[in-house]
């Protein structure tokens, strides 16, 4: 901040320096204001200038995942569609979800927004803002291959394995009657737990799990849970500037084709009308 532009008639002598000096301290308090914002454009404003921070909790494939030291996937590419749009660069953070969830990660200025495959619920929107819905999804169970498990009341008396903090998990303790449930911190270390077999079964969204079992044979999905979500991309509570600017970029892709181009890159197959 510059005190160049100010034109103020001061009066000589030490009442002038009193003014400068009280005027250069409200200076150095602004500028430490802005340390952790910044415009991209839009009236939006970012966390760090021509960056904007995209908080998901890695790893969960196809949608964020670290490959060859670089975070790639589907919300990865639509971020990017926000971040051109605001003429700044992506910058990715693996946050834990639980921190996401709570607002805590934009009260505290790590992220502007996340992209985490993140279900939208009344009860988060408590506490961080939602995007228009870019992604339907739903829950489905993933096993060994050829394991006898092909529904929830097939795992009575065994152990099915959830994502701590999940819509997964909610759908679990609700509709596994008779399961124990056991909680894993990142969806990475649930499915990988199922290929091991050190639990039967696993729940969780059908985006993640289908993909897995395409890239590991030994496993399968055999069934799917009609849960009816729907993912939006998440804000600070109140910052409408960013979130409607992410609803224009959502809805161009949409129309122009690009959000197909995405889906089929990281799905195999076009979104279903």
């Amino acid at each position: 901040m510059s005190l160049r532009s100010s034109r103020l008639p001061f009066p000589a002598g030490p009442t002038a320096s009193i003014v400068v000096v009280a005027l250069a301290a409200i200076a150095l308090a602004g500028c430490s204001s802005t340390k952790t914002s910044g415009s991209g454009g839009k009236g939006v404003a970012l966390v760090e200038p021509g960056k904007l921070k995209n908080c998901a909790q890695l790893p969960y494939e196809p949608f964020e995942v670290s490959k060859g030291g670089k975070i790639v996937g589907f919300d990865v590419d639509i971020v990017d569609l926000v971040a051109k749009k605001l003429n700044v660069t992506q910058d990715n953070r693996d946050t834990p979800f639980e921190s996401i969830l709570s607002g805590e990660a934009f009260n505290s200025n790590q992220c502007d927004l996340a992209a985490a495959g993140m279900t939208i619920l009344p009860s988060r929107r408590k506490n961080l803002d939602f995007s228009d819905p870019y992604f339907t999804a739903t829950q489905s169970l993933l096993v060994k291959k050829g394991a006898p498990y092909k529904s929830l009341a097939d795992l009575k008396g065994r152990v099915l394995g959830v994502q701590q903090e999940t819509t997964g998990e909610i759908y679990a303790r609700k509709h596994a009657k008779g399961v124990r449930i056991k909680q894993f911190e990142d969806v990475g270390v649930l499915v990988n737990a199922v290929k091991g077999g050190t639990i039967p079964a696993a729940i969780n969204d059908n985006g993640v799990l289908y993909d897995f079992a395409r890239r590991n044979p030994d496993t399968q999905v055999t069934a799917d849970f009609n849960t009816g979500e729907k993912y939006g991309i998440g804000v600070r509570k109140g910052n409408d500037a960013l979130r409607n600017t992410i609803n224009e970029v959502l809805k161009q892709a949409q129309a122009d084709g690009t959000y197909e181009r995405i889906y089929k890159k990281w799905f195999g197959t076009a979104p279903k009308k």
